[in-house]
């Protein structure tokens, strides 16, 4: 199955070695899941995991991108101008995801027009692996 992670997912998985954004990243590291991503989607994961708030190790961060960028799945997704997100920087996500048919997987839903392919990181865990949370974990 195709999924893009919002960034906040990959966060979240980071920070929360438990919860359902872990398990989603893991399945992705594992191949269980492909990830699809653009060049936009990987500079916003790049400079979001490495700002010195989060405290992430950069060569983890190295290693994990290093990892997405080769099992991943490199998408060139056509515009979508009709397309209205909370902020233009999620667009890209939204984008990707139409263009490979992939889940997108968010923490913030409404960030994102109202679509059965955008779900949370629970959401997404309790329709496709049985398994049910609460919140973005």
């Amino acid at each position: 199955m195709k999924v893009v992670l919002d960034t906040n997912v990959l966060v979240s998985a980071l920070w929360t070695p438990n919860g359902n954004a872990s398990l989603l990243l893991s399945l992705v590291i594992a191949g269980e899941l492909q990830l699809c991503y653009d060049y936009r989607i990987l500079e916003e994961y790049r400079d979001v995991l490495g700002r010195p708030k989060f405290h992430f190790s950069p060569s983890l961060v190295r290693t994990l991108l290093d990892h997405l960028v080769k099992s991943g799945f490199s998408v060139i997704a056509p515009p979508l101008p009709d397309a209205v997100t909370g902020d233009p920087d999620d667009l890209p996500f939204f984008e990707v995801a139409k263009a490979a048919d992939a889940v997108l997987v968010t923490g913030n839903l409404r960030h994102f027009p109202d679509d059965p392919a955008v779900m949370s990181p629970a959401d997404f865990c309790g329709r496709y692996l049985g398994r049910r949370g609460d919140g973005i974990s």
